[in-house]
Formats: C-alpha cells, sequence, structure tokens
C-alpha cells in the first residue's frame, strides 16, 4: 500500500481523530481554559509519536505551553520545519452557531467547530500526512521539526523566547506554515505575501467616576462621545487613513504583480456574498483585492463604556475604551506606524478628557519571491492532490512568526492553506470543507515525498 491508498483508507478514522481534536476547548485568551489548554498540548503529544516522531516535548512557557517534536533526523537529507497552533478563539457569541461551537457537526460536506479552518484543522492535516508516510514507508523520507503553539490567538506571547533559546535546533531548510486559506473553492493556492499587524488599545477619561447625566449634562464631557468623534476622523470620505505619515513608507506594487493579482480567479460577486453588507467601501484607487491584500488600513475592532445592561441607566460614563489596529504592508515599520498613530490621536482628543494608549502587540508584514525550486514542488503536489491548477496569493492576514523566521534563518517559507474565506474563522459556524480536509492531507504528504527528493 503506498502512501494515498493508506490516506484513502483511513479518512472516516482521519476524521473521527479530528473530531476528538476539536472538542477539546483550547481557547488561549481566557484563564478558565487553561485545563483545556495542557489537554490539548498532551493530545498533540501522544499524536505526534504515530506521526514518526521521535523526540516529543511539550515546553512550558509564560502562558500556555508549546508542543515540540522531531523526527529521526538522517543524514543528508533534507529539513523541513513544520509550524501551527492548537489555540482557538472564544466561541462567543454562542447563540449564533448552528451547533454548539465544541461539538464538531458535519453539514453540506462541511465541518462546523471552532477550530476548523484556523488552524487545528489544519494542523491536523500535516499530522496525517507525516503519519501515511510514516506507516507506509517504514521511516519519513525527510527530516521534520514540529512547533505547535498555543498562544497565537493572544498573540504569540512566549514564541519568539522559544525560538531565541533554541535557534540552533530549529535550524531547518524550509519552514511550512498551514495557517491560511484558498483563494476560492477549487482553487488551492500558496500564499507568499502577508500583512503585518499592530494591536492597541485606548482608554479615555473624562470625570472620575460616571455622573448623572441630567445634574452633570451639558458641563461635563462624556468620554465616548470624544472617543467617537475621535474614530470617525480617522479615515477621509475616500477611506485613507488621515494619520499623518501613515503611507510615507508603503512599497508600490509592480506593474508586473499587480496585472497577476488582479488575473486570478477571484470573483467579487462571491466576495459579495459572503460579506453580507449592503455595499462595499474600500481605499479609492485599489481593486479590492489589492485593498484586502496590499494596502495598509487601520479597524475599530471594539468601542465600549458607560452602561451596557438591559433598561436605562443616564450617565455620562467615567471612561470609554476602544480597540484598534492596523495592518501594514511591506516597507511599513510597526515601530514608526505606532507612535505615528499614538501621536495623531492625542492630537485629536480635547484638553477635556485624559488618554492611556497601549500597544498590545506588533507585527511586521511579509511578501517573499516565489523562485525557489520549493515553491513549484509545492505547486505540483497541490494540483496532484486537488487534480486542479495551483496559483500564488497574497493574504491580508498576518503571522508575525513567519516574518521572524524569514529574517532570522534566511529560508524559504511556505505557506500551504487549506481554508476557505469563508469559512468563519474567529466568527460562529466556523467550518472547514472535508473536500479541502482530505484533499489537504494528500496534498502535504506528496509535497513532504517530493521535497525528500529534491
Amino acid at each position: 500500500m503506498n502512501f494515498l491508498e493508506y490516506i484513502e483508507n483511513h479518512r472516516d478514522q482521519n476524521l473521527e481523530e479530528l473530531t476528538e481534536f476539536l472538542r477539546i476547548r483550547s481557547v488561549s485568551t481566557k484563564s478558565e481554559y487553561k485545563p483545556d489548554i495542557e489537554r490539548a498540548a498532551k493530545w498533540l503529544a501522544e499524536k505526534l509519536r504515530s506521526a514518526g516522531m521521535e523526540k516529543i516535548e511539550i515546553y512550558p512557557t509564560k502562558m500556555h505551553p508549546l508542543v515540540y517534536a522531531e523526527s529521526k533526523q538522517i543524514a543528508g537529507r533534507p529539513t523541513i520545519l513544520f509550524y501551527g497552533h492548537y489555540d482557538v478563539q472564544p466561541a462567543e457569541p454562542l447563540n449564533l452557531w448552528t451547533s454548539p461551537p465544541f461539538e464538531p457537526a458535519i453539514r453540506n460536506g462541511n465541518l462546523f467547530g471552532r477550530g476548523t479552518a484556523d488552524d487545528k484543522g489544519q494542523v491536523h492535516i500535516h499530522l496525517k500526512a507525516l503519519e501515511a508516510l510514516f506507516k507506509t514507508e517504514g521511516e519519513l523520507p525527510l527530516n521534520v521539526k514540529v512547533m505547535i503553539e498555543g498562544e497565537e490567538e493572544v498573540g504569540s506571547v512566549s514564541l519568539w523566547d522559544f525560538v531565541v533559546q533554541h535557534r540552533n535546533q530549529l535550524k531547518a531548510d524550509a519552514l511550512v506554515v498551514s495557517d491560511t486559506s484558498m483563494l476560492a473553492k477549487g482553487v488551492p493556492s500558496i500564499t507568499y505575501g502577508l500583512r503585518g499587524l499592530n494591536y492597541y488599545q485606548l482608554e479615555v477619561t473624562g470625570p472620575v467616576q460616571d455622573l448623572h447625566s441630567g445634574v452633570f449634562g451639558g458641563a461635563v464631557p462624556n468620554p465616548l462621545t470624544i472617543l467617537a468623534e475621535m474614530i470617525a476622523k480617522l479615515h477621509d470620505k475616500n477611506f485613507h487613513v488621515t494619520v499623518p505619515g501613515f503611507y510615507d513608507d508603503v512599497a508600490t506594487i509592480s506593474r508586473t504583480e499587480r496585472k497577476a493579482l488582479n488575473s486570478l480567479p477571484w470573483r467579487e460577486k462571491d466576495f459579495r456574498k459572503n460579506v453580507g453588507a449592503p455595499a462595499l467601501c474600500g481605499e479609492k484607487g485599489y481593486t479590492i483585492p489589492e485593498q484586502l491584500w496590499c494596502r495598509p488600513t487601520m479597524e475599530t475592532n471594539g468601542i465600549w463604556g458607560g452602561y451596557m445592561e438591559e433598561g436605562a441607566k443616564t450617565v455620562i460614563p467615567s471612561k470609554a475604551h476602544a480597540k484598534l489596529s492596523t495592518r501594514l504592508v511591506p516597507n511599513q515599520d510597526p515601530v514608526k506606524i505606532a507612535k505615528l498613530v499614538e501621536k495623531y490621536i492625542r492630537k485629536l482628543l480635547p484638553d477635556t478628557v485624559k488618554c492611556k494608549f497601549e500597544v498590545l502587540s506588533m507585527g511586521k508584514p511579509w511578501v517573499a519571491p516565489y523562485s525557489h525550486p520549493i515553491f513549484q514542488k509545492a505547486m505540483h503536489a497541490l494540483e496532484q492532490g486537488f487534480g486542479r491548477k495551483a496559483v500564488f496569493i497574497r493574504e491580508g492576514g498576518s503571522i508575525p512568526f513567519v516574518t521572524q523566521m524569514h529574517d532570522t534563518f534566511n529560508v524559504p517559507c511556505v505557506l500551504l492553506g487549506f481554508g476557505l474565506p469563508d469559512e468563519n474563522a474567529h466568527a460562529p459556524d466556523e467550518h472547514i470543507s472535508l473536500e479541502n480536509y482530505f484533499g489537504g492531507i494528500k496534498s502535504v504528504a506528496i509535497f513532504y515525498d517530493r521535497f525528500a527528493r529534491h
């Protein structure tokens, strides 16, 4: 039996094992899920052994454990470092899920549940691909190192410390990541560019305590109103970010790349349907793919303050809060952008309030050439696994670790995504296409086998 036959014969077992993984509530943002996080790490360590790993360790960190594993290292064979994460986003609001988020369910050829697309399902694809190679050949055809963290959804707080401490141990010929998406259903894709991400939190304070809006209204600053006015000034009518200097260092997209990106089999009709808004808006002068992948943005991710319970309570709140983020593109420096954003926000806010500005995380953008032979091997593997032509794309999301690894180790980073843009990652009814899940296992196994024989 060859490895492709093995994969086909183990479809049911692989799916059953994935649902077991998905039932573990490995939510990294809430301390109440700490036991589940630790259970997920132990679960992975156990499954990595059947995937051909010989050295398996669970490293404690300041927050959540990191799982590291290595296959038997054989001189002369190429080495792959695979990275993924086992932590997931909170499932709330629970009432918007069709089926419970941690009770996986199959509907219309999709597997629903928190973590299906981001990133447990995609991690599991690699485990099963490696297992198929190991079980059918007696050993893996290449050297494999696996690093799966539990803090990606909270900014990978401990990851880089681990990399620095184990730099020699992590050396490889290429980094492989599956935490991205295909361009569209039926279009297997390799991502060669990601936007960077800065995340900020604001606390705007007016009066020292909440005040009666009848007794004090009209003479006292309202932090919520002031914060809303400030946020409204962060964009102009053409949806350009108004922060002075924000676009100064933005890299120009070449005419060739722009033509290639806009020639991809991407359908605006499908995008509009997935979004579901009455109409779209975006930076004037750029196509939607360019707005999503190649242009920087400023977004308000949350705003709160004052009375938010049922009924009425007439108060002027003491404080108002907001979470903001900027997606960054090549040549933009996250540190410089953070300073520009803070300076502009402080300029917009009046002297009637105080402002606490925090930078919660920063991440650089990443774009890499795909001329290395490994990318052609990946493309052929995807085409064989899915029976359809593969394409090269950029993505609007952020994986700061990819940039760090690329800059530190100077090796190609291959991003093989098996999710889809409409699979509700971070939202209710997250799901993964079973066609992509099973096709992904085949493609990754073919890719590893091809790379081993370069």
